[in-house]
């Protein structure tokens, strides 16, 4: 097999992966978003029918995972992998999901950069030919979040202006080693950056450190440059975190030449939802790629975007330490259209 890495961090697809089928269940307050007409399921149940809200996070990746098997056509037998985490301790939306389904499962936990994350994974794994068929999938809820991270929501504490509203909501893609559909042809893999920030309530400006470093690098490895993609997406930075991005872009002379958007600013109507700085979470990278920006590729409307997953590495124990956030960021290159791909143009 030939050498597929490509300069540090980054690496070429010569057989890429074909997105052949996308799912994204979305809670209340997503539905009522710019951007509800592209969900396949949207509740007004914030418990998805369950006891508590971590069982109607497991509902809603189940859902996800349903929706894709039946829209793709296939069983879960047919499944070779599944790649899939959340912002649980011990991911166990995940796992709670794939228990006794007998197919086969790698657990991850990239924070909020976990959707791209397992994009990654998955199409170096099809990619690689270890299987044929892979299940890239993630799920954030808002209560069961703040329960772990913060307050319990009867507390009622006051959410400062930097803070970002955690998207209820759950997505899955399949990756095929052929057929219709947009295609992933490259990745860059991140590198945890750590500036010192220490606010919870501020993790746009604890991430938008590493969304520099993956999109130079990317650039850097591939000779690429804003102009050679028609959206550049981060997620989720929320509208801080990307202005940040976008002051920190121009003092280092990277230029995005005004291609970037973040998820986190696209899940919600900042006028009209009290969400201040936007959305976050795993499932909001998640269901606006699985909804929106699969859909326009596929629909001809973009030829290639840059999925940057952003996430936020940190853990109850660390916030009441005081320690630094951490943040990562993982680049996907998905190329659309509706033909059948099978080989690689390099770009």
């Amino acid at each position: 097999m030939e050498n597929q890495r490509v300069g540090k961090q980054s690496f070429r697809l010569s057989s890429p992966p074909v997105i052949t089928a996308w799912a994204s269940v979305a809670g209340k307050k997503e539905s009522e978003g710019p951007l509800s007409q592209y969900f396949d399921i949207c509740s007004k149940d914030t418990y998805f029918g369950q006891k508590t809200w971590e069982l109607g996070e497991r509902k809603m990746q189940q859902m996800a995972l349903d929706t894709l098997i039946k829209k793709a056509g296939l069983t879960k037998d047919d499944l070779g992998v599944v790649f899939s985490g959340d912002l649980l301790n011990q991911c166990i939306g995940s796992s709670f999901t794939l228990r006794n389904m007998d197919v086969p499962h790698l657990g991850l936990y990239g924070a909020c950069s976990t959707m791209a994350e397992s994009l990654l994974l998955g199409a170096m794994t099809v990619g690689g030919g270890f299987s044929d068929k892979v299940v890239a999938m993630t799920s954030s809820h808002f209560a069961s979040s703040e329960r772990q991270y913060r307050f319990p929501l009867n507390y009622g504490g006051q959410r400062p202006p930097t803070a970002q509203w955690t998207v209820t909501g759950a997505g899955a893609a399949l990756l095929c080693k052929e057929g219709y559909g947009p295609r992933i042809t490259g990745c860059t893999m991140g590198t945890v950056t750590d500036l010192g920030i220490t606010d919870a309530n501020n993790m746009g400006a604890a991430m938008a450190p590493a969304a520099l470093a993956t999109i130079s690098s990317h650039f850097r490895d591939f000779q690429v440059s804003a102009d050679d993609y028609d959206l550049i997406v981060t997620g989720d930075l929320g509208q801080l975190g990307k202005d940040i991005l976008m002051q920190l872009s121009s003092q280092n002379h990277i230029f995005l030449g005004g291609k970037l958007t973040d998820c986190g600013t696209l899940i919600y109507d900042a006028a009209k939802q009290d969400v201040h700085s936007g959305g976050s979470g795993c499932g909001c990278s998640a269901i606006t790629l699985c909804g929106c920006l699969l859909n326009k590729l596929q629909a001809g409307e973009w030829k290639r975007i840059l999925f940057c997953g952003t996430g936020a590495l940190l853990s109850p124990t660390s916030t009441q330490q005081g320690l630094p956030i951490s943040g990562v960021c993982h680049a996907v290159v998905i190329e659309g259209g509706n033909q059948k791909w099978r080989i690689l143009s390099h770009f």
